[in-house]
Formats: structure tokens, C-alpha cells, sequence
């Protein structure tokens, strides 16, 4: 019975030295120091994410002005790759909604609303020019026109479809020739030439594919027209 004192003692030693060698192993020294680094770094707030550039209508690089049509025209790539038109952030001809095809993929758009009005595609390689002539012919002042080629958009152009698009604004319809690359945006009634247009010559020596030149993309701020007079 005397013994249960003193024993009781060393006990109570050897649990004091056994809880301090554990926690010097494990918060002592250097694994100490990895732990407490451990448990300060996660109490940290992460790094914040560096901000991604901020997108615009149709992914122009800044907003367009008030009562402008922010729009990309993308022509085709050789025959393989559709051509795109994007109006106001909506994608209005492109190979996802299935309504692209060779030759001249074209939307006409309302000058005043930028409403939607139409969209068709004209094979202008083995079609019928008189299609696109009908198409055309009946526009109304102020109509907006949005032109994307694909593949070839010249060999059955003739001397009147040609003229109908200098009329929308367009000086390099008159040189457009075979498989050439074409994006242009018009508008019936224009006083001037069109801004808004880009051509690249089928050429051997510079095509960026094997007997097409390279697509072509453009985009811009269209203003709108004024409700015209009555």
C-alpha cells in the first residue's frame, strides 16, 4: 500500500513526458512548422483570379454606340468550314443552324429595327443566277444586306447581279472572281460606297489552303437609320 503513491507519481511522470515527446513530434520542429504552415495557409483567403476581358455583342472587342447594330461576318473556309454572320449577339447564319451553303450566304435586316427580315443562300457555282436576281430586285430603302461567301461566290455572277450590289455599296463586286473571299454589308439607298467590306484573291502563290484563299473576318458598329418619312 505504500507503494501506491510513488507509483502513482512515475504514472503520472511518464503520461506528462509521453504527451510532450507526441506533441513535439508532431507540432515541434520542422513537422510542427509544416503543420502550422498547413493549417495558417488554409485559413488564408485564396488568390482572387485575374478578370477574364470583357466580351461584347458578337465578340467585338468594345460596345457599339447607342442605336448601333453591333455585327461579325466570317466568310467561309475553303469548302469545308461555313461562313458565320452575327448580328447583335445573335448568331443569324452559321453551319450549327444549318442554313449555310456555297456561294453567297446572304441576311437582309431592317435599317431602322434591326429586325431580321430574311436569310438565303445562293449556290452562285453550278445555281440559278435568276434566284438571287428575284431576291434582289424588290428591297426596300434602308435594307440592310449581310454578305458571306463560301466556296465560290463568283463564276455565275453576271453584269446585273454585280451592278445590284454596287448599288448596296460595294466596290469589289466588280473584281469578285473565282473562289475568291467575300464579306460585305450593304444597304439599299446608300449614298456612299459601303465601309464595310473585304476581299481576298484566290491567288496560288499566296492561298492559304490548297486552291482557296484564307477566310475572312470583319466586324463592326452599324448606326441605325432614322423611321423614314411617310
Amino acid at each position: 500500500m505504500r507503494l501506491t503513491g510513488p507509483l502513482r507519481a512515475v504514472a503520472v511522470l511518464l503520461l506528462v513526458g509521453l504527451t510532450w515527446l507526441l506533441a513535439n513530434t508532431f507540432f515541434g520542429g520542422e513537422s510542427g512548422s509544416s503543420v502550422r504552415h498547413f493549417f495558417s495557409s488554409a485559413s488564408k483567403e485564396p488568390t482572387p483570379a485575374e478578370p477574364r476581358p470583357r466580351r461584347y455583342k458578337c465578340g467585338l472587342s468594345a460596345p457599339c454606340p447607342p442605336k448601333h447594330l453591333a455585327f461579325r461576318l466570317v466568310s467561309g473556309a475553303a469548302n469545308v468550314i461555313g461562313p458565320k454572320i452575327c448580328l447583335e449577339d445573335k448568331m443569324l447564319v452559321s453551319s450549327v443552324k444549318n442554313n449555310v451553303g456555297r456561294g453567297l450566304n446572304i441576311a437582309l435586316v431592317n435599317g431602322v429595327t434591326g429586325e431580321l427580315l430574311d436569310t438565303k443562300t445562293f449556290d452562285t457555282w453550278a445555281g440559278d443566277i435568276s434566284e438571287l436576281l428575284k431576291f434582289l430586285r424588290p428591297l426596300h430603302e434602308g435594307t440592310l444586306v449581310f454578305v458571306a461567301s463560301f466556296d465560290d461566290a463568283a463564276t455565275k455572277l453576271n453584269d446585273e447581279s454585280r451592278r445590284l450590289f454596287e448599288e448596296l455599296g460595294s466596290t469589289a463586286v466588280k473584281e469578285l472572281a473565282f473562289r475568291d473571299s467575300w464579306v460585305f454589308v450593304g444597304a439599299k439607298g446608300i449614298e456612299n460606297k459601303s465601309p464595310f467590306e473585304q476581299r481576298m484573291k484566290n491567288s496560288k502563290s499566296s492561298n492559304k489552303y490548297e486552291g482557296w484563299p484564307e477566310s475572312l473576318e470583319m466586324d463592326g458598329c452599324i448606326p441605325l437609320r432614322p423611321p423614314l418619312e411617310a
